[in-house]
């Protein structure tokens, strides 16, 4: 029942931008802390950006710092993920996921009960 559709992924030339959008149905989306995750070609699943269930603080890993911001519209139960600046480094699979009353000090994958599919962002030279 639970369910998290990513959309937002594509193409995109170094220095340009994209905007992530997780839809979140089956759930009490307001109650729930949001994560997002990447996975890039050969390499482990990695931290991204988080944001606490009641909406009072993000965190970023540092290598997207500066660069990318999460936010949340509970009436929409959608969480964004905002891009800028984007490197060929950031070139992964984008997931989001979710869990209930969690903070944004949530950075590991086991702490996260519902994922997403995951949507391709490819960063280009």
């Amino acid at each position: 029942q639970v369910q998290l559709v990513e959309s937002g992924g594509g193409l995109v030339q170094a220095g340009g931008s994209l905007r992530l959008s997780c839809v979140a149905s089956g759930l009490d989306f307001s109650t729930h802390a949001m994560g997002w995750f990447r996975q890039p070609p050969g390499k482990e699943r990695e931290f991204v950006a988080a944001i606490s269930w009641n909406d009072d603080s993000t965190n970023y890993a540092e290598s997207v710092k500066g660069r990318f911001s999460t936010l949340r519209d509970n009436a929409k139960n959608t969480v964004y993920l905002q891009m800028n600046s984007l490197k060929p480094e950031d070139t992964a699979v984008y997931y989001c996921a979710a869990v209930k009353f969690g903070n944004s000090r949530f950075f590991q994958s086991s702490e996260y009960a519902s994922w997403g599919l995951g949507t391709q962002v490819t960063v280009s030279s």
